[in-house]
């Protein structure tokens, strides 16, 4: 394993690029308020960028066991424990991870969690767009994150489509009715990529592939915490900037639902965030504590712009990543040039369903029924016929 001391205080990465970020970070700023720069908040950021999740870390532990090992927890043993509420499983490390993830904060309301999950649906396409362009794309200006996907082979070449599929498909499940129960799939996958982390910090940490000098961890605790935020709070921002009017109660459910998302996924609890305002004070400081764009940036971008299935599909990409990104965004990646067009229409629909279609009871439900139509769809077409899920845990 990596020595800690090789970690301290911060990786070199943290705060590589100041002016350039501070540039990006403005508009966050503005919405979380932020009237100084908090350096106790920038310090536990680049210090976490170093801490892993150590209940997964644990699990992960015992999974790389020898095969002979009686105590090594097998792929298929943690499935069936993931399927079996309540079941005990004979292995005292599997059973204390269950138990860790079993053990559900008394602050989380299953009831606002529903109506969180019920809001992002009625959202459908414009949630998609929204978090393909701003937040999934958007990310890859900064180095760190990027670069871990291509070392690991995500999003990049032919897997691109189906990796986002995965993607899709986990997030589908963690709002569908019921999602994130203990019987939910969005639970059972959430829980799920939380052991693929853990076993990919593993496997980089004690392979020599990562350069945790600079890096930090490969999943650490500041960089889950910002990629919760790219969902949550920078999804709203996203889908107001394209005409959907969010109401402060579907602002709290839906806050409410990432933030048991991230419990779940082992981020701390005090970078978890109940309200917009906290969570995007907190993102401002997540941008100027990252690095410059790297070369891995550009190359999952264009992997995704060139996975679209129609030339269509991507002048319409690009002139929403003109819209959220800027000139200069599109320049960072490595894109061409291309004006916002698609955005009059989109915000004027957005109004008509967001207005007038969800002020009534019927019209929430038809909008909830549309956006499951759009998902669905759309993850067909990613998968082409294959079964959908999220990528296998190596055994």
């Amino acid at each position: 394993m990596v020595a800690r001391e090789q970690l301290e205080p911060y990786p070199r990465r943290f705060r590589a690029a100041p002016e350039r970020n501070r540039r990006i970070a403005r508009p966050l700023g503005l919405a979380g308020r932020v009237r100084t720069v908090d350096e106790d908040l920038l310090d536990a950021i680049g210090r976490r960028m170093s801490a892993r999740d150590e209940v997964g870390a644990d699990l992960a532990a015992a999974m790389s066991r020898p095969r002979t090992d009686p105590d090594r927890v097998t792929m298929a043993a943690f499935h069936r424990a993931l399927a079996s509420p309540g079941a005990p499983t004979g292995n005292s490390a599997l059973d204390r991870f269950l138990a860790a993830v079993e053990a559900t904060p008394g602050w989380v309301d299953p009831a606002l969690v529903e109506r969180g999950g019920r809001a992002l649906r009625r959202m459908g396409r414009t949630l998609d767009d929204v978090l393909l362009t701003l937040s999934l794309i958007g990310g890859y200006r900064f180095g760190g994150p990027a670069d871990l996907l291509v070392a690991t082979g995500g999003l990049t070449g032919s897997t691109a489509m189906r990796r986002l599929g995965e993607t899709e498909e986990w997030a589908r499940a963690l709002i569908a009715p019921g999602g994130l129960r203990r019987d939910g799939e969005g639970w059972r996958l959430t829980v799920h990529v939380r052991a693929m982390h853990a076993l990919v910090n593993r496997r980089f940490e004690t392979n020599g592939r990562w350069d945790v000098g600079h890096w930090g961890l490969p999943v650490n605790q500041a960089d889950q915490a910002a990629t919760l935020g790219l969902f949550n709070s920078t999804g709203l921002l996203g889908v107001r900037a394209l005409g959907w009017v969010v109401t402060p109660a579907e602002s709290r459910a839906v806050m409410h639902l990432w933030r048991y998302v991230g419990w779940l996924m082992g981020v701390d609890d005090d970078f978890l965030f109940d309200t917009e305002r906290a969570q995007n004070h907190f993102l401002y400081h997540v941008l100027l504590a990252q690095d410059d764009v790297t070369p891995a940036g550009p190359a999952l971008a264009r992997a995704l712009v060139d996975g679209q299935h129609t030339a269509w599909r991507r002048r319409r990409l690009l002139g929403l990543l003109r819209w959220f990104l800027g000139r200069e965004g599109l320049r960072d990646l490595g894109l061409p040039t291309a004006l916002p067009w698609p955005v009059p229409g989109i915000v004027l629909g957005n109004l008509v369903r967001s207005v007038l279609v969800a002020r009534v009871p019927a019209g929430r439900r038809w909008l909830e029924r549309a956006g499951d139509a759009w998902t669905r769809g759309e993850i067909a077409r990613r998968f082409a016929g294959a079964r959908p899920g999220v990528a296998p845990l190596p055994d």
